[in-house]
């Protein structure tokens, strides 16, 4: 994926960009809907700008384009509990503020992937940013359907281990 910056903008990327950023819809109370993909998450004890900023904040922790929404929105779902809902309300609201201070309306409004990462860096040593990214390891990476795009194969042992199975056969790297 090639990266333009700021200077080199054309209106036809603006255009795309856009409609990218806007590619999260609400629609209606409590649902978030991706018009341009076959999925949805339905939020119920937090609020939808909360479920949509921290699935950015995934995507922006751990950026992979060819991981789908839908698999950051899985990884985050264990957030929209009551139990988790004083902590994620207070922890966007820090993020919004963070982002506030760099200039932006909130952390959503960061259209440049840069941007947001320097307003992450600004909270990552808030319980609430360790508690996110320690999350999405496993819940982001431990989702089998994503395996394939990064070469992984599963478990080896039932199948005779790694050495015999070709350990070196990786061709991503």
């Amino acid at each position: 994926m090639t990266r333009l910056n700021k200077q080199g903008l054309t209106r036809r990327a603006l255009l795309s960009r856009a409609v990218a950023a806007g590619a999260l819809a609400v629609a209606g109370p409590g649902f978030i809907a991706a018009p341009d993909a076959a999925w949805a998450v339905e939020v119920t004890a937090i609020s939808e700008h909360q479920m949509a900023t921290l699935l950015q904040m995934a995507r922006d922790i751990y950026p992979h384009d060819r991981v789908g929404d839908r698999f950051y929105a899985v990884a985050i779902k264990s957030y929209d509990v009551t139990e988790q809902k004083d902590m994620v309300a207070e922890g966007i609201a820090a993020l919004d503020e963070a982002a506030k201070k760099a200039g932006f309306d909130n952390y959503l409004a960061a259209g440049w992937e840069d941007d947001r990462v320097a307003i992450l860096r600004s909270i990552q040593d808030t319980p609430f940013f360790q508690t996110v990214r320690g999350g999405l390891v496993t819940g982001l990476y431990n989702q089998k359907d994503i395996w394939p795009i990064f070469g992984y194969e599963g478990e080896s042992f039932s199948q005779g281990g790694y050495i015999d199975r070709g350990f070196d056969d990786i061709d991503w790297l």
